[in-house]
């Protein structure tokens, strides 16, 4: 499983996922100007990639339930 491309990318995805909210929830508790000026672009970056990595997550265990390798 650790060898197939497309789990690696939706790997990828998820972390991507991670690190944009956790950039968000850094800004969140920190408030002041980057919050105010942040704050919903990057909850727009995480729900795209969120929805990026599910479709990922999503074609990777139907391809494998398929019995692709």
């Amino acid at each position: 499983m650790l060898k197939d491309p497309l789990f690696i990318v939706a790997a990828l995805a998820s972390f991507g996922v991670l690190i944009i909210l956790m950039i968000g929830i850094g800004g969140f508790a920190k408030g002041g100007e980057f919050n105010r000026k942040h704050a919903n672009r990057l909850m727009r970056y995480r729900i795209a990639a969120q929805a990026l990595a599910v479709i990922l997550i999503v074609a990777f265990a139907y391809i494998r339930s398929r019995g692709g390798n």
